[in-house]
């Protein structure tokens, strides 16, 4: 794989990865979702659901970085610092979209 190849691929893969963690924010449906049904009917499964999604993310971060393949450009400031701790803190599942009523919010 070429290294433009290689970096459109990883652009791909983290855009997914930033969507599903948007998705998994807004408890909108997910391929997860998919996986484990049954999760629906307990309390934990909307937490659970976002460690995943945010660890998904993290994870395509760190290839990208390791490979030296720009990852920012697909997040605003305040998201890059929150990739950047790494924690999936309250602070970060409230203010990840900029404000708790912002339009960004994905469909």
């Amino acid at each position: 794989m070429g290294n433009e190849n290689q970096a459109e691929f990883f652009a791909a893969k983290l855009s997914e990865a930033k969507i599903h963690f948007e998705r998994a924010l807004d408890c909108k449906h997910t391929e997860f979702d998919d996986l484990y049904p049954y999760m629906i009917e307990h309390p934990q499964f909307f937490w659970y659901k976002r460690y995943v999604a945010w660890s998904e993310l993290l994870t395509i971060v760190k290839l990208c970085e390791e490979l030296g393949i720009e990852w920012q450009p697909h997040f605003s400031q305040q998201q890059i610092d929150y990739v950047q701790k790494r924690v999936m803190s309250s602070k970060v599942l409230d203010y990840w979209f900029e404000t708790n009523d912002s339009k960004e919010h994905v469909s």
